[in-house]
């Protein structure tokens, strides 16, 4: 069994580091710009994550919800909100559907409070490759996203 350990910023809400491979951020320190040695591209509004190193992502016709991480079709549960299967790998929430569980093989585990990924494990005993690197980087960065919006919604109603 390998046990991949993710971590944060003191605040707890920036990812910093999968495994061994560090998260880098922007000066202002809101935007990734790369993950390892891996440079992350994003459009020229700086709000959509368009490259992870060579591999490439492609939008919907709207430009709002990711189809393709490099050769790999991305869909969603029948809503469009949640994202199912990555290729062939399948993306699995919890009963509630509010976490995610698993992605293909690589289970997650979450900190005390159930808010945020703490490990990543796997039965197999095999470590992450660069392409499943690149996959969990991108499925937690869009559950960040995801988590921003609904604290956007939440914060607009009061």
């Amino acid at each position: 069994m390998v046990q991949i350990e993710l971590d944060y910023d003191r605040l707890g809400s920036r990812l910093t580091r999968i495994g061994d491979v560090e998260v880098h951020y922007d000066r202002l320190g809101t935007r990734p710009k790369s993950l390892g040695n891996l440079e992350l591209a994003f459009d020229q509004i700086g709000s959509r994550l368009t490259s992870i190193g060579s591999v490439e992502l492609t939008y919907d016709r709207l430009g709002s919800r990711p189809k393709t991480l490099g050769t790999s079709e991305l869909h969603y549960d029948r809503l469009g909100s949640r994202l199912r299967w990555i290729g062939d790998l399948e993306v699995q929430y919890d009963r509630m559907g509010s976490r995610l569980r698993s992605v293909g093989d690589i289970q997650l585990d979450y900190d005390r409070l159930g808010s945020r990924p703490k490990r990543l494990t796997r039965e197999s005993g095999k470590l992450l490759t660069d392409q499943e690197l690149v996959m969990l980087f991108f499925v937690l960065y869009e559950l960040t996203l995801a988590a921003q919006r609904q604290q956007q919604q939440q914060h607009m109603k009061r």
